[in-house]
């Protein structure tokens, strides 16, 4: 039986790694499922110890429109942009088929 919360520890039996790792579809032998069942109860360990920790207030910002208003600003002409262009055609560039 599994009990979630502060202060209780999870137990992860041999058959459930070996149904774990048969869901994977990956291959484990017998001394594989021994190190595997023990190093998975020692994450799970780990976790039970991060949850008696006291959680401090949760830090956020309130969210804030991060995108700037358009505006239109001088820029060079379209004669200037295809000065040094290889390959103009009525205005613009000709670039290669990328699909």
């Amino acid at each position: 039986m599994y009990q979630f919360g502060k202060g209780h520890f999870i137990m992860v039996k041999e058959n459930e790694v070996l149904h774990i790792a048969e869901l994977a579809d990956i291959g484990i032998s017998s001394a594989e499922l021994g190190k595997f069942t023990e190093q998975f109860n020692a994450i799970l360990e780990y976790f039970d110890i991060l949850d008696t920790l006291e959680a401090s207030e949760p830090l956020m910002r309130p969210l804030v429109n991060v995108f700037r208003e358009d505006e239109v600003t001088p820029s060079i002409c379209q004669e200037d942009a295809l000065r040094n262009s290889h390959n103009p055609e009525a205005g613009y560039v000709r670039a290669p088929r990328v699909i």
